[in-house]
């Protein structure tokens, strides 16, 4: 009899237990939570929120404040913070580069024909009479058979590239990924490749179509203080880029026509062009070094609690800066107040809603609009064991002038991230829809890219295409007049006539609900067969 009432008392509690747990079924994210953080963390009192300054430590204890607030637990141990080293150059280019050769010279005009920094921690870097070499895409890729670098010694030479890659020119499936921009046909890795080389310095021509932002952009991106991380990498002495009509001047001057030096580059068999002219150039510095901070909590599970989901969204932006329109201070609102908001309100979902089963860490990372350094420093250095980081999900910059139908993953094809995604997008009524821009590089122009980099399945997606009201022509009439007038400018503001709140929250909410349900699962998602990043997470395992 004792025995029958103990399991009768067993099957009981048990049955109380699982009813509390479901009671609490999956919750709503707050819109008035994002619109209130939004708003709050894009005003001019963050100063921009640029690392090193009063922003940074304005932001970041706010959002401590915040973790703290929802009752979540510090993400480092004992501590919401993870130092992250890092070095601020502070250049001051010389006015004028100026270009020799043996027909005469001419100057270009800084600012308005080129935009140079230096990642050395040294007090002057220069270029002194350094020979200028086309060297197409600046892309060596074996796979590929490609190496525009092959056959010159680089010592003291600058290499002038191209941006993006081949395939995004030939549109050509089979060269590179066709339309799709490869990590080759970005910034970074331009400027890595020229130093892995041993060239003195590296000019990326800007286009806007292949670059996918204006000469506004790169304006306002490589001028004033530069952060780095600390480290030992190698580096070019002058980095930077120039103007397509300077470009068209340089090769003019060197005798070949704007139109052939494109086309040459397109040939696997291209090999680099002297142009018989010299560029000097000189930036001078001021060194800092300073510790940064991402700001990471957490929620243990109650099941697997050393299994994690991240959702990570980066807190900074550019600061104060170059006036437009007498407005200094650049609030990044859309850029990216917007995804530490709904990181802030999916955590406070997540304390109000069902209870998970595995742990989630919610990671505001900063330095993304350096170069991803925050989610670098914590790829090299993490605080959780990639091999136990079930998945991450990345949050930067939502737009959407409304809810949407769509749910656009960057990266599709990659890991069955989609899948889950797909699951989730269905139940609200809404379709995947792979980034239809693929040849902008977003994969690699947000934090998901450093925990890819690492083996972890990352997923970043949000509404971009179509609403549930207007067509896609006018959701590309809003974007492009985002990408042209707004973006990395200081009119990036809070206004919520033009920044749907809804939209926001439908994105967040299916965000929240992709991450609940993978922590409540024992299941890891795998990436695809040919993703580059397949490597990386079987050599965890």
């Amino acid at each position: 009899m004792n025995k029958l009432v103990c399991i009768l008392g067993f099957f009981l509690i048990a049955g109380c237990q699982e009813k509390k747990k479901t009671d609490k079924a999956i919750v709503e994210v707050q819109a008035e939570t994002i619109s209130r953080h939004l708003e709050r963390l894009s005003s001019d009192n963050f100063f921009g929120r640029m690392p090193f300054t009063e922003g940074e430590t304005l932001t970041v204890a706010y959002l401590k404040e915040e973790f703290e607030k929802l009752g979540l637990l510090p993400g480092n141990g004992n501590s919401y913070f993870q130092e992250v080293p890092l070095v601020e150059i502070d250049g001051t280019p010389s006015d004028l580069m100026e270009i020799s050769g043996p027909g005469g010279g001419f100057n270009l005009n800084f600012y308005e024909d080129f935009v140079v920094n230096t990642r050395k921690t040294e007090i002057v870097a220069q270029l002194e009479d350094s020979p200028l070499v086309f060297a197409g895409y600046g892309i060596v890729a074996p796979e590929y058979g490609w190496n525009d670098y092959e056959g010159m010694d680089w010592e003291g030479k600058t290499a002038v590239v191209l941006v993006n890659d081949p395939g995004f020119t030939t549109k050509d499936s089979t060269m590179f990924k066709g339309s799709e921009m490869t990590y080759y046909g970005r910034w970074t890795y331009k400027f890595e490749e020229a130093a892995r080389q041993g060239a003195s310095g590296v000019l990326i021509i800007h286009d806007t179509e292949p670059a996918s932002y204006g000469w506004n952009v790169v304006q306002a991106s490589n001028t004033g203080a530069q952060l780095g991380l600390e480290g030992n990498a190698e580096l070019v002495d002058i980095q930077g880029w120039i103007r397509s009509e300077a470009a068209i001047k340089l090769f003019e001057a060197a005798g070949i026509v704007h139109k052939d030096f494109r086309e040459m580059a397109l040939d696997s068999t291209f090999r680099p062009v002297p142009l018989g002219l010299s560029a000097s150039v000189q930036v001078t510095n001021k060194i800092k070094r300073a510790v940064s901070r991402n700001v990471v909590a957490r929620i243990d599970g109650d099941q697997t609690p050393d299994e994690y989901i991240i959702y990570a969204a980066h807190w900074d932006h550019l600061g104060i800066g170059k006036a437009v329109d007498g407005d200094s201070i650049y609030n990044g609102a859309v850029d990216n107040a917007s995804g530490t908001s709904c990181l802030l309100a999916i955590a406070e979902a997540f304390k109000n809603g069902r209870q998970p089963g595995r742990s989630v860490v919610f990671l505001a990372v900063t330095a993304e609009e350096q170069g991803l350094l925050g989610s670098a420093y914590y790829a090299a250095h993490p605080i959780y064991p990639p091999e136990k980081t079930v998945a991450a999900i990345n949050m930067d910059g939502f737009e959407s002038p409304g809810p949407m139908k769509d749910f656009t993953i960057t990266g599709f094809g990659q890991s069955e991230m989609d899948d889950y995604a797909d699951e989730i997008a269905r139940k609200h009524g809404r379709y995947i829809l792979p980034d239809p821009e693929p040849e902008k590089g977003y994969f690699f122009r947000s934090d998901h890219f450093n925990f890819a980099k690492i083996g972890i399945p990352a997923l970043f997606a949000s509404g971009t295409y179509e609403d549930f009201e207007r067509g896609p022509g006018y959701i590309k009439q809003k974007r492009d007049e985002y990408q042209t007038n707004h973006y990395h400018q200081p009119s990036d503001e809070f206004d919520p006539k033009e920044m749907s709140i809804s939209g926001v929250q439908a994105d967040a909410q299916l965000l929240y609900e992709i991450g609940l349900k993978l922590s409540t699962e024992a299941y890891f998602p795998k990436w695809y067969k040919g993703s580059e990043f397949r490597a990386a997470r079987e050599g965890n395992e």
